[in-house]
């Protein structure tokens, strides 16, 4: 994994701009700590730092193909290709011959060989910025689920920049970091509007598309979306495909160069990665597998169940340590760690923005952190809650008939944030009409074919919800934490093959045992302790230890005393969460309302950012 900048300027004459592209290239250190490579043509400049996973002796980048002693493709490069073996060998047989053993090099011959339809033909997490050459244009490429970030700007006249993080685009001299009304309706929205990305002339490369700019402009193209397809395979037949693909992406995805673990919570999901993951490791006689499990001092003596999370942890894990018969460690977080304000700096400056999910981002932090000095590589559960149907509210009839993304439609939730505002700012952001706009915007990409079943038609509108915007905060989440420390984390639940398929199964599959994730259990369960079968969704831990809560009040009293998030907030609702009741069961309670607000500081404190309009 790595992290890659580009600039790309047809009016100007860019090989004497290292300056600039070494600065913008020196933001991307903790991504890829091993190695750092620049590479400058007359109107395109790239920059790579890396973090080296495969190929380890002759994997550097920028990588370039030549022909006739001049470079007709330059690519940087971020990610992990698995099927990067089978596209060599088939590529070997048309006549390419290679220099490398890394999955760069395929993907510069896979560009070489199928023009533009390439992407078609890659399976993996990454995102990339290709250089042709021959046309005079750059292809920037983000995998089918957005796994791995691509920013590109569009602020500059006749430019365009590019980089794995918002801060290699404003390392920039003339890149200006502004958040205006639109960027804040983003931030406060909490709807992760694909392509937004909350500064102003900045956006995401989309999950699945690819951007090519070149002197008529900049053109998008999806290439992949979740879709329609009739689903024809009976319930044992799904079970015995959803298991034969778990089995392939795992044993695609142990492949490493380097250390690898699993970060095991006790849950299902992790827990099938691993129990997989340490099978494969095995029958291809490796070592013992390697977990981590993030905890809390005190947390499993003195655990209060709540409506999100019914049991703690740690005995869960230590069943799935002892069943698979794995190498595992836990690492335990007491409250003064959580409130480190080095950490808690990081954690803001490594997302670009504020978060208001507070010790669950410093905690995984933290967590990846003490992982890598163990390992290189981890495998992570992420995601099989939006693609098996895992969240609670996927099973709560109110939530599901509401007209709006069903994490707002709980009780307490995201959306309560913004109530802290200003009243004439929350007035002019609108952020109501912001949501129902974004809601019907995903409604209107959904492909329902010829299904007549409502409700199956229905579910099918919520799972896309997640899978093309929830799921987004997670993983952006899980890669900015990992990634500051070049940790690579890799998602096998993201498969696109799996996403397809279970995308398409009816409902009425999906949970054929009346429970969250019934494929997915049954697909898996032979692997699995019998108490971790039968556990219920719990997510990501969160402290409750009282000592953090009043830490947060204290943190809270400070920010009311002088800071530059005041002109953003109503201090007459903001000051009683100093008394308010801590809840530990939804994302809008007083806690997490906190959270936000000191997070609000620390990015307005920390980083370059301006608020105008």
């Amino acid at each position: 994994m790595c992290g890659i900048v580009g600039w790309v300027d047809f009016g100007r004459d860019l090989r004497a701009e290292g300056a600039a592209v070494r600065a913008m290239t020196a933001t991307m250190t903790l991504r890829g700590p091993d190695a750092e490579g620049r590479w400058l043509g007359e109107h395109v400049a790239l920059g790579h730092r890396r973090l080296a996973v495969i190929d380890l002796a002759t994997g550097d980048q920028p990588m370039t193909v030549e022909r006739g002693g001049e470079t007709v493709l330059a690519i940087t490069y971020s990610g992990e290709v698995y099927n990067y073996r089978e596209l060599r060998a088939e590529l070997a047989g048309l006549g390419h011959s290679f220099r490398t053993t890394s999955d760069t090099e395929v993907v510069l011959h896979a560009y070489l060989e199928w023009g533009a339809d390439f992407v078609d033909r890659l399976n993996g997490m990454y995102a990339f910025g290709l250089w042709d050459a021959d046309n005079d244009r750059l292809l920037l490429v983000r995998d089918r689920m957005g796994i791995k970030p691509l920013y590109v700007y569009t602020g500059l006249p006749g430019a365009v920049l590019f980089a794995s993080e918002p801060k290699g685009v404003f390392a920039h001299p003339a890149a200006d970091p502004v958040v205006d009304a639109a960027g804040l309706r983003e931030l406060l929205g909490f709807v992760k509007t694909p392509g937004h990305a909350v500064y102003r002339d900045l956006h995401e490369v989309r999950p699945g598309e690819v951007i090519t700019v070149d002197r008529t402009g900049l053109r998008r193209r999806r290439y992949w979306r979740p879709g329609y397809v009739e689903h024809r395979d009976d319930l044992d037949t799904t079970i015995r495909t959803v298991r034969e693909l778990l089995d392939d992406i795992v044993r695609r995805q142990v492949i490493a160069d380097v250390p690898l673990c699993t970060l095991l919570s006790g849950g299902l999901d992790s827990s099938v990665i691993t129990a997989l993951a340490a099978a494969a490791l095995r029958d291809g006689g490796a070592d013992p597998l390697r977990s981590f499990a993030v905890d809390f001092a005190g947390q499993t003596e003195s655990f209060r169940p709540d409506s999100m999370r019914q049991t703690p942890d740690g005995p869960y894990v230590h069943d799935v340590a002892k069943h698979v018969a794995i190498d595992h460690e836990d690492i335990v977080l007491d409250a003064a760690t959580l409130m480190d304000p080095v950490a808690r700096s990081a954690v803001v400056a490594g997302n670009d923005l504020p978060v208001g999910l507070g010790d669950m981002y410093t905690s995984l932090y933290l967590l990846f952190r003490a992982v890598r000095e163990r390992s290189t590589v981890a495998l992570s559960g992420e995601a099989a809650d939006e693609v098996f149907g895992g969240y609670r509210w996927f099973h709560e009839p109110s939530v599901v008939a509401a007209e709006t993304f069903p994490w707002l439609a709980l009780p307490v939730g995201p959306g309560n944030l913004a109530a802290l505002l200003r009243p004439d700012l929350a007035d002019r952001l609108e952020l109501a009409d912001y949501r129902r706009d974004a809601y019907r915007d995903a409604l209107a990409e959904v492909d329902h074919g010829d299904d007549p079943d409502p409700h199956n038609r229905r579910m099918r509108e919520i799972c896309y919800l997640h899978l093309t915007r929830f799921v987004q905060i997670l993983l952006d989440r899980k890669d900015r934490m990992s990634m500051a420390h070049g940790l690579e984390v890799r998602v096998p639940f993201c498969d696109h093959r799996l996403v397809e398929y279970v995308y398409n199964t009816p409902w009425a599959m999906k949970t054929y045992d009346g429970r969250e994730k019934s494929l997915l259990r049954g697909a898996a369960a032979d692997v699995l302790p019998a108490s971790v079968v039968a556990r219920t969704k719990s997510p990501y831990p969160s402290t409750q230890d009282p000592r953090y809560e009043r830490a947060l009040r204290d943190g809270l009293r400070l920010v009311l005393d002088d800071s530059p998030v005041l002109p953003l907030l109503d201090q007459r609702r903001v000051r009683p969460l100093l008394d308010a009741p801590f809840e530990h069961d939804g994302f809008g309670a007083a806690r997490s309302a906190i959270e936000f607000v000191l997070s609000l500081d620390l990015w307005l404190r920390r980083t370059p950012t301006r608020l105008v309009g």
